[in-house]
């Protein structure tokens, strides 16, 4: 298993339009995503405007493979409008 680890800096006063867009379609667009198993969002306690996305894939190349796809676009295009910079992602192995 890879896990995708996106850390995103939402716009002051966009938080709960971005929870309630990734709560609504944004996680369900990743969840149905080939070689993906579980995406969550959880909400930074000390930094409220900074969401962390936790994305299970079987491999880093099925994340690749997402990134050329329709949905991926979707998804992209759903989550940009709340972005108050750029995310930082990084993928982890787990045995």
């Amino acid at each position: 298993m890879k896990l995708e680890c996106a850390k995103l800096p939402i716009q002051e006063g966009k938080e709960e339009e971005f929870a309630k867009a990734m709560a609504e379609g944004g996680l369900d667009i990743l969840r149905g995503a080939a070689g993906c198993t579980s995406a969550t969002l959880g909400r930074g306690v000390e930094s409220p405007s900074t969401f962390l996305l936790l994305v299970e894939w079987d491999t880093v190349e099925a994340h690749v493979a997402f990134t050329q796809t329709e949905p991926f676009e979707q998804f992209v295009g759903l989550a940009r409008a709340y972005f108050g910079g750029a995310p930082d992602m990084e993928h982890f192995d787990f045995a």
